[in-house]
């Protein structure tokens, strides 16, 4: 049969197929026979009429009914509880070797740091700071030991330890990276430190009192470090025992999933932080009840995390993680029409990266450069006064802020930075618009457009505090949506709020999802440029080239200012052409542009073996 009878026999059938789809016409029985009569059309031109546009057309009308059956039968929430009842036990599963050594070395350092207080009292001294020694001894001697834990109010203090929690989980996790060896050494840190602060209070004969306070919180706190460390030990697995494959390969199985696991330990640090906000601060509770609070915390992190995942195995329902295929090179596939997962966004924004990781690079180092240069001129402070990176493995993350605002300098700083955001911007957008809009060249209403919004992304980089960080991560990425639909629809701001409400409304865990884990993955390498590391390389270059102290200083704060903005803004490039992805896949799911060209060229468009005819 031709193509052409074939398209005009079945065209009104397909039609009420797409009525149905829209939700136009109800009932059951007549859609179930036409999806039956639609997938046999779909088999048919699959083979006579492989490389026709009829065979796109049907595929996609199979693909939305697919979609609509599985989001009616699942949804958000069939895919939230599947991740915590399903996937995330098997993934406990797959890794309880790491598991039991993250416990095992936490343990031995936690006795270690007892052991070693209890020989030299100093020792506490050294590992907790003398100035909280002395601090503690003051409570003591004031009779209340536990004031530590009632200095700051209420919710202030339960989103200041919950990001400090999650924080040093993620570097005991993404030290990983490094062979799993720096996982171990920061679970070995934390190991030894909570034996020494433990045996500090049984010195000063307060175990019973210390115990039941501390462990309230520390129970859940704990149990998720250690958790946070068997991800670390699960990422570095790929790097040291690749098997049969490459070893980058391997890594990127190991990292997804050591990066689920983490997921899925977050909120047991949120709640860890609440309790110690909320409820450690009553020592007069009655013991019992402290004892109950430790109990049942211990109790819910050794069913779910332990006993849960064994049941699953035993039961034998769920093939294993591992068994997963792994997931072919990315390639740089730019089709506009496809709905990606997050997963898949990420591949391409990482395809995107290495292609054009010279533009990038290129446009990051210049944006450092007039940084730099801007800071030198305006800012009436020597550079060595004005910029810090503190010692210490993977602190870098805690100098980014001083780049963009300094209470010293409330103007001059996030002016010089905005130079330097906008640079950034600007370049992200010529990635953009060289891979997916056909190299169209940078208008005067892209420049207009990026100004506003680079302003707030200043604001956000520059105030570390815990209210602007959360609020950062939660609208970041719909401030972000809002700019590509300002600037890619042409939409004035009311219009552009409305139709961010439209795509991005019901897709809130999808959004949510693609930017904490971007975020995850840039922290994961923006840390590889700690600035420990780099300044152990700058004391190679001291020995080797003849500089007065004053002189290394600030080719010292050069260099890590340098390493630093240029990471930092080649992953804000990466976050902004992640979130672009992310606009046309909600585009596509709410509004199906590509689809309705594509069905709108059949019967236009004649091709010879897949060749357009004239």
């Amino acid at each position: 049969m031709r193509e052409t009878s074939f398209i005009r026999q079945n065209r009104q059938k397909w039609q009420e197929f797409e009525r149905f789809l829209r939700g136009d016409q109800q009932d059951a029985e007549k859609l179930s026979a036409l999806f039956v009569q639609v997938t046999d059309d779909l088999s048919y031109s699959r083979t006579y009429y492989p490389n026709r546009m009829v065979r796109v057309y049907l595929n996609g009308l199979a693909q939305r009914a697919f979609s609509l059956i599985y989001r009616r039968h699942q949804g958000h929430q069939g895919r939230f509880r599947a991740f915590w009842l399903e996937e995330l036990p098997r993934l406990m599963w797959e890794s309880r070797r790491a598991l039991m050594l993250s416990f095992l070395v936490f343990v031995l350092s936690m006795s270690v740091g007892a052991l070693s207080t209890a020989m030299d009292i100093q020792f506490a001294e050294l590992i907790l700071g003398e100035s909280y020694v002395a601090m503690t001894k003051a409570n003591i001697a004031a009779g209340d030991p536990m004031a530590v834990y009632k200095q700051r109010e209420q919710l202030g203090m339960s989103l200041g330890i919950t990001i400090n929690n999650l924080l040093v989980a993620f570097i005991t996790f993404v030290t990983g990276v490094f062979f799993a060896m720096g996982t171990v050494i920061a679970l070995i840190r934390n190991g030894i430190m909570v034996g020494a602060f433990q045996y500090f209070f049984v010195e000063q004969g307060l175990f019973w009192e210390s115990f039941l306070t501390i462990w309230i919180h520390g129970t859940l706190e704990i149990s998720a470090i250690i958790l946070a460390g068997a991800a670390g030990l699960t990422m570095g697995e790929g790097l040291i025992f690749p098997g049969t494959y490459r070893r980058l390969q391997a890594f990127q199985r190991s990292a997804r999933r050591g990066l689920k696991l983490m997921l899925g330990i977050s909120p047991v640090f949120v709640l860890a932080g609440f309790i110690e906000g909320h409820f450690t601060r009553y020592t007069e509770m009655p013991d019992m009840l402290r004892i109950l609070f430790i109990g049942s915390s211990l109790l819910f992190v050794l069913v779910y995390f332990v006993w849960f995942p064994w049941m699953k195995s035993r039961w034998g329902t769920e093939q294993p993680v591992a068994a997963s295929p792994l997931a072919p090179e990315p390639e740089l596939n730019l089709d506009l029409g496809l709905i990606r997962t997050n997963g898949e966004v990420l591949s391409v924004a990482y395809a995107l990266a290495r292609r054009y990781a010279g533009l990038m690079l290129g446009g990051s180092f210049m944006a450092s450069v007039v940084y730099l240069v801007l800071v030198v001129l305006v800012v009436d402070k020597p550079l060595v006064r004005l910029l810090a990176f503190p010692e210490g493995m993977f602190s870098v993350l805690t100098a980014v802020a001083q780049f963009f605002f300094q209470a010293d300098h409330p103007y001059t700083l996030p002016g010089v930075s905005w130079f330097y955001v906008v640079i950034i911007f600007l370049t992200a957008q010529l990635v953009m618009n060289k891979a997916i809009h056909q190299g169209r060249k940078l208008r005067w209403l892209d420049i207009v457009h990026i100004l506003p919004y680079a302003a707030v992304m200043v604001v956000m980089l520059g105030h570390s505090t815990e209210p602007v960080m959360l609020v950062g991560v939660l609208v970041l990425p719909y401030l972000m949506l809002l700019w590509m639909i300002n600037l890619g629809e042409g939409a004035p701001w009311f219009r552009a709020v409305y139709r961010l409400q439209q795509l991005a409304g019901a897709q809130l865990l999808r959004v949510m999802g693609l930017s904490v884990l971007m975020l995850l993955v840039s922290m994961l390498f923006y840390t590889i440029g700690d600035s420990a590391i780099l300044k152990l390389q700058l004391e190679l270059v001291s020995w080797l080239v003849n500089l007065s102290d004053e002189g290394m200083a600030t080719f010292s704060v050069l260099v890590l200012s340098m390493v630093q903005l240029v990471l930092l803004g080649f992953f804000l490039m990466m976050y902004l052409m992640g979130l672009k992805l992310l606009y046309y896949t909600l585009l596509e799911i709410r509004d199906a542009p590509v689809l309705r060209e594509k069905t709108a060229s059949i019967g236009r468009i004649r091709t010879i073996r897949g060749l357009e005819k004239e």
